[in-house]
């Protein structure tokens, strides 16, 4: 449970009574969960998605029936479900409304699904929603290393594309295992560096950075080419955050640009339809063994905190997931 506002020492383990599901509710006995930069980012109590603290963080959790609310149909006990929970997933138990939760085929283990909820219908819904990415086209990611960015190099590589990931040097290997060209942010600007090998400009940009990121990735595009800003609502202070989202929306434009900011929680809450269609896809695909998430460290379910330092230290490659023994 996060107890107040401040770093990873701020998430303590507490017992709470094992509520039965309501109405419309199943309790489920939580196998996995995912930790990933939202639940870091969740500590400051600023997060626009989660409840006041105190809370359960857990963004994505995977488990199997343990109760069934009264007038709940079509789920059986010990069934295996997945959900996008975006807070209470580090927990042995959650109770939610059965409408979040989708069935995990027997050919996915629970690591694999935990791995793929946010990460990859992230990926996903960037890609083949908002990019609408082509074979044959190129495409750029920053945070290449990390967990979205790891399964977007993946889902980018199925489909066809040519792609580029900004890391730092120590990572440029894990880059080239995913079939991409690494670039080194480090060495220059990333428009710089990207003209030198593609002069014309690459077709889209995933953007993970944000701030002062933007008008170098702007820079990347051919004209009539895509930016997909996403994951850094951390962006400190109200000013930067409007210049930056204006840079997306209004510069890109201005230089021939097309500029867009994905957020999956805003998204589902919106609309949980492109997410219940998205989600079973990814399993398919991971049942096919046609895509494998990058799962560098596992803990035991309980160790959130611990996953959570290790994740703040940003020395992680691809994702973190919580097992239970």
């Amino acid at each position: 449970m996060l107890t107040r506002k401040g770093g990873p020492e701020a998430l303590q383990i507490v017992e709470l009574p094992l509520a039965p599901p309501g109405p419309g509710q199943l309790r489920v006995r939580v196998q996995a969960a995912g930790v990933g930069a939202t639940d870091v980012m969740m500590l400051s109590g600023n997060y626009p998605f989660a409840p006041k603290i105190p809370f359960v963080p857990g963004y994505e959790a995977v488990g199997v029936v343990d109760a069934i609310g009264p007038g709940v149909s079509g789920f059986e006990l010990g069934q295996r479900l997945a959900a996008l929970t975006v807070y209470g997933g580090f927990a042995e138990y959650l109770v939610r409304e059965a409408e979040h939760f989708l069935p995990v085929p027997d050919g996915v283990s629970d690591r694999d699904a935990a791995a793929g909820i946010l990460n990859y219908i992230t990926a996903w819904q960037m890609i083949h929603r908002i990019a609408k990415v082509r074979q044959g086209q190129r495409a750029l990611v920053t945070g290449a290393s990390g967990g979205v960015g790891t399964a977007a190099l993946d889902l980018l590589r199925l489909a066809g594309a040519k792609t580029y990931g900004a890391a730092s040097p120590a990572k440029h290997p894990l880059i080239r295992s995913l079939g991409a060209t690494p670039i080194n942010y480090r060495e220059a600007r990333l428009d710089i560096l990207m003209r030198q090998i593609e002069p014309d400009g690459v077709d889209h940009v995933f953007d993970a950075i944000g701030g002062a990121n933007i008008g170098p990735c702007i820079g990347a595009l051919r004209r009539g080419g895509t930016l997909v800003g996403f994951g850094f609502m951390g962006a400190p202070g109200i000013l930067p955050k409007i210049r930056m989202f204006s840079n997306i929306f209004v510069g890109a434009r201005l230089r021939g640009r097309r500029g867009n900011f994905y957020g999956i929680t805003a998204l589902y809450r919106r609309d949980p339809t492109p997410f219940r269609e998205d989600l079973p896809k990814i399993f398919v695909l991971l049942e096919e063994k046609r895509i494998d998430p990058l799962v560098t460290q596992t803990f035991a379910l309980l160790e959130a905190r611990k996953a959570v330092e290790v994740l703040a230290s940003g020395s992680v490659e691809g994702k973190i997931v919580l097992l239970r023994n």
